[in-house]
Parts: structure tokens; sequence; C-alpha cells
């Protein structure tokens, strides 16, 4: 017994002597990646504004259509940048318009969890608390990437028909396919006017402009975009009329959003009542634990209380996933 108990006493104070050498060390990583972070931001502007851009505009276009940093970060890099979901997360950035790297973020991520949960059990925490924690810096920046990308996929389809029309219109004065497309970029903002000129800026620097227009349908990865290159791709293959081509896909896409919003107005109701029906016990129940704590405390103090509430909390999240789902119409 006597030496199980020498043993747990070692492995103890081996924690306490290398938990801190390793919280420090992860620490100094995440400074010394904040610091060139902003000296690559500084150098960046610098560059810019002796090229003449304006900083007003966050355009994205200019940069390298090479990675935007190709920076050897050592082994945790190289691991992180083999697994299969790292080109996903890359294509979330693009499609969000974060000017990150996959690989960079992640490593971040995972320093940053360690850390936490090794800050937690040092403190003498709860090994759950240091996991949830752990866990949450994980996915919370993924789930604030994926909004950002929603919202900013959302505004490049609303800005599509317009797209179509200028450019219809550009190639009926005379202009262009290429010239088309700046004229989109000049006249449009982002998300719409970075790809395009994108686009314009790639075939510039010697791409084949069919190359770099499947190039942003694979960035954007839009059904409406891949309408638009496969109709472009056909034209300049058999020829006909590119103007009246754009202008017919662009009544279909807005009359297709018109119908979406249409189906939005008509699903808010339900939308509406999963959320109440999703929140209105969590809301009750806080209300009892606060007037009569006594009462609510039953649930939380004994162990089948526990077990129900679990059981209840996974009963509404699958409630509300299938009201979602029920609501939720493919336009």
């Amino acid at each position: 017994m006597e030496p199980t108990i020498q043993l747990l006493a070692s492995g103890k104070a081996f924690a306490f002597a290398v938990f801190p050498m390793v919280g420090s060390i992860l620490l100094a990583y995440g400074i010394y990646q904040v610091i060139a972070e902003s000296k690559t931001n500084q150098k960046k502007k610098l560059s810019d504004r002796l090229r003449g851009v304006a900083s007003k505009k966050k355009d994205f276009t200019s940069e390298s259509i090479l990675k935007r940093e190709n920076v050897d970060d050592g082994f945790l890099a190289d691991t992180i940048a083999k697994l299969s979901f790292t080109p996903k997360v890359q294509s979330m950035l693009d499609q969000a318009c974060v000017p990150w790297t996959a690989t960079k973020m992640l490593v971040n991520q995972a320093c940053l969890s360690i850390a936490v949960f090794f800050g937690v059990i040092i403190f003498k925490g709860h090994p759950v608390v240091g996991l949830v924690g752990a866990a949450a810096i994980m996915l919370l920046p993924l789930a604030w990437l994926n909004w950002l990308r929603s919202r900013r996929m959302k505004r490049l389809t609303n800005q599509l028909p317009d797209v179509f029309e200028i450019m219809g219109q550009a190639l009926r004065a005379g202009h262009s396919l290429a010239s088309a497309l700046e004229v989109v970029h000049d006249q449009l903002p982002d998300p719409c006017g970075s790809e395009f000129g994108r686009v314009f800026h790639e075939q510039n620097l010697g791409i084949k402009i069919e190359d770099a227009m499947l190039s942003m349908a694979d960035r954007v990865d839009s059904l409406d975009i891949r309408f638009f290159v496969t109709a472009v791709l056909i034209q300049r293959q058999t020829g006909g009329d590119l103007a009246e081509i754009l202008d017919k896909i662009g009544s279909v896409i807005r009359e297709r959003i018109e119908l979406y919003g249409m189906v939005q107005a008509l699903t808010a109701e339900g939308r509406l009542s999963g959320w109440v029906l999703f929140l209105l016990p969590t809301v009750v129940f806080a209300a009892v634990l606060g007037l009569n704590p006594n009462y609510a405390n039953e649930m939380i103090g004994n162990s089948a209380g526990k077990i129900m509430l679990m059981i209840a909390f996974g009963m509404q999240l699958m409630g509300m996933a299938m009201i979602r789902w029920i609501v939720n119409i493919k336009v």
C-alpha cells in the first residue's frame, strides 16, 4: 500500500512541476503568434499604402493566387495539415473571406485548448470543466466561422442578379468578358466584387479565364455560380449571345430568391414555435429555481433527477432538430 501512495505522491509532484512549464511554453507560443500576426498585418498595410491601395474597402483580390502563407510552423502544424478536415476549414476561411490559414488557426486552437485544460487541472478544478473548456475553444471559433461564411454566401447570392445584369450591359456595350468582370469588381462591394475581381486579377497574371472561373466555382461552392461558370464555358466553346444567357440566369436566380423569401415568411411561425418550445422549459425551470429553490433542488441534487434533466435536454434538442428539418424547405 505504501509503494502505491509513494507512487501517487511522486506522480502529483511531477505533474505540478511539469504542467506549469508546459503552460508557460504554450502561453509564450501564443504571445509569439499574436506578435507575428500583428507584424504581418502591419507589413501588409504598409505595402498596400505604397501601392496606393485604398484601405476603406475590404478587398482580398490583390493577394497572391498561391497560398497566403506557407510557413513551416513545426511538427504540430505539419500533423494538422495532413488531417482530412483541414482543407474543409481552409475552404470555410476562404468563403468567409478571413485572411487566415487553416493550419495556423487549428494550431493556435489546439495549443490554447491544451493550456486551458492543464490550467484547470493545476488550479485543482474538475477535469470535466477542463474538457468542456477545451472543447469550447475548439468548437466555438468554427461555429463563428461557419456563421460568417453563411452570412457572406447569402449576400453573394442576393448580389448575383445585379452581377449578371451589369455583365450583360457591359457585354452589349462592347466589353470583353474580362472587362465585364473588372466592371463588376469596380461597381459592386464584397463579396461579389471581391470574388469576380479575383478572377480578373488571376487572368491578368496569365491564368486562363476558364481556369480562373472554375477556381472561383470551387472556392465559393455555390450552385448559382456553377450555373454561371458552366454557361460561360459552353458559350466560349460553341458561341452564342452570352449577354442573353446571363440575363436568363439572372432572372431565374431573382425568381428563386423571391420564392425563397416567400417560403421563409410562410415557415417563420414554425421556426418561432420551435424556439419557444425549446426555450420555454428552460426558462420555467430557471424561474422555479429562483422562486422555490427547495422544490427545484430535488432535480439537481438527486442523481435520478440529474439523469432526467439530461434526458429531457436531449429530447428538447431532438425536437428542435426535427422542427428545423420540417421547416427547412429547399428552394
